[in-house]
């Protein structure tokens, strides 16, 4: 079941461009990074409630997805993995394709090979690794 709700609006301005790029063309092929593609994960604010849209690198394999919570490299994990952490629940954009599912941590061998996978989709992550303290945290979404 898609999720349903009041979306939140996108303040970062090139998010929203993005946004506003795939809303337009009705897929997610309309927008890349670094000639990379992206897909879209709609999950539900943990505070608010309102459903956010956010733009990650597309990291699939066998229609399973994988949300990486780089922030950059940053020491801290962006905002949107304690809403998934909150509320698993996710929708995934990939082209014009959605895909439901639950979102769930992996860690161990699991983690490792999707890091690897991760690392493969956009090798600027090995960078952003090297950035942080923390591990960067994987989660898969795996259809409903």
């Amino acid at each position: 079941m898609t999720l349903t709700g009041e979306y939140a609006q996108e303040k970062t301005p090139w998010v929203a461009d993005q946004l506003a790029k795939i809303d337009e063309a009705g897929t997610t092929r309309a927008v890349d990074v670094a000639g990379m593609r992206v897909a879209v994960f709609t999950i539900r604010g943990r505070k608010s409630g309102l459903l956010r849209r956010v733009p990650l690198m597309r990291v699939e394999h066998e229609g399973v997805y994988a949300l990486v919570a780089s922030k950059g490299g940053a020491p801290e994990h962006p905002a949107w993995y304690h809403n998934v952490q909150a509320h698993p629940e996710v929708d995934v954009l990939d082209g014009d394709q959605v895909v439901t599912g639950t979102a769930r941590q992996i860690s161990g061998a699991e983690r490792d090979e999707w890091w690897a996978r991760a690392v493969e989709a956009f090798p600027q992550y090995a960078e952003y690794e090297k950035k942080t303290d923390r591990e960067i945290p994987v989660l898969l979404v795996e259809p409903a």
